[in-house]
């Protein structure tokens, strides 16, 4: 596998110098692939009423392979990422899935402390009832006076396609900015916010008992904001809080969301790492329902209350063994409709 790696740095290499006439380049990379067997107690992820929930219950397999890339030349860089991903359900088979997503960033210092550059993002998600394409691009300049700070302005386009339901489809137009800044070694801050003006093509939704004169298209305010702190030392630490808030001229699409969480990372005896990972979600609705479908990737909840525990230990340079355990919950007072799921398993992750 070395003697791999190393031919297929070589022809990186030696491609992106022929295209772009470098002289000095560094590459780095790595791969891992995790396969998991787990138990999910809510399988198709339904919300149900009152105390009387079916049994959901099932054994899932779990593939996820992660490939990372980094090129360095003397003013420039080229930063990438893939992830593919599925899981087979054994009772459940319409929820089997299979999800990829991608990330690619190429950047060019213009002066000691400017950069520009240009960032896409991909992900599609196939099977279930919740199968989507997700398309962003993006145009940045980037301003970086010293090691500590960095801050980023970034503008282009998102396009979203959700194919049980095209009426919940939308393109739009972004803006958004990014602000690091590295206290010292051990603790850093990070503050970002994003707006689009989503459009749908479903004309809008007016509330019941009203006789519009007029029927328009559905237009979206999609506004979100965070802050985090991370810590790094004998104890990983972190701790977010993000606002998000979709103000819609369509009646039950309008949504503001609050999320807490934290997360955080030791170094235990006999070569155990544990990491625990937490979060509160306070949904409000202005038109008091929530009528778009609920989107969610394959370990992406949220909407909802979290806490998940993860003990790993590597078995040897290249092979580590983990255990799992997460829960996540909800509730919707209005309609009293309850959510609810855990899901624990064991797996195996390998590094070439």
């Amino acid at each position: 596998m070395r003697p791999l790696k190393r031919l297929l740095s070589a022809l990186v290499v030696s491609t992106l110098a022929l295209a772009g006439g470098a002289q000095a380049a560094d590459v780095e990379g790595q791969l891992r692939v995790s396969g998991r067997l787990m138990l999910d107690g809510n399988a198709p992820r339904d919300f149900y009423q009152g105390e009387s929930r079916p049994d959901t219950t099932d054994a899932v397999l779990g593939l996820l392979a992660t490939a990372e890339g980094r090129y360095t030349a003397d003013r420039w860089q080229l930063v990438g990422r893939y992830d593919g991903g599925g899981r087979k359900y054994v009772a459940f088979p319409n929820e089997d899935v299979l999800v990829q997503a991608a990330a690619l960033e190429g950047s060019l210092a213009v002066g000691e402390t400017l950069g520009v550059g240009v960032e896409g993002r991909a992900k599609d998600r196939r099977g279930g009832s919740r199968a989507y394409t997700d398309l962003a691009a993006f145009a940045f300049l980037e301003h970086a006076p010293d090691a500590r700070l960095s801050l980023r302005l970034r503008a282009g386009a998102h396009r979203f396609l959700y194919r049980p339901d095209f009426s919940a489809s939308f393109g739009s137009p972004e803006v958004g900015f990014l602000a690091r800044f590295r206290l010292d070694r051990r603790h850093a801050f990070t503050v970002m916010g994003e707006y689009g003006q989503r459009r749908y093509s479903a004309s809008v939704r007016y509330p019941p008992g009203t006789t519009p004169a007029w029927t328009g298209r559905r237009q979206d305010g999609a506004l979100m904001a965070s802050a985090s702190y991370s810590y790094k030392g004998p104890v990983a630490l972190g701790l977010s809080y993000s606002y998000l808030e979709t103000s819609s001229n369509s009646f039950g699409e309008s949504l503001q969301r609050h999320r807490l969480s934290g997360t955080a990372g030791v170094r235990l005896p006999w070569k155990l790492t544990l990491m625990a990972q937490g979060a509160l979600g306070i949904n409000a609705y202005p038109d008091g329902v929530f009528l778009s479908p609920e989107i969610t990737l394959v370990d992406d909840e949220e909407a909802q209350h979290m806490l998940s525990l993860k003990l790993a230990r590597p078995l040897s340079e290249r092979v580590d063994v983990e255990f799992s355990f997460a829960m996540y919950g909800t509730e919707l007072s209005r309609n009293g409709l309850f959510y609810f799921r855990q899901v624990g398993g064991v797996g195996l992750t390998w590094r070439p």
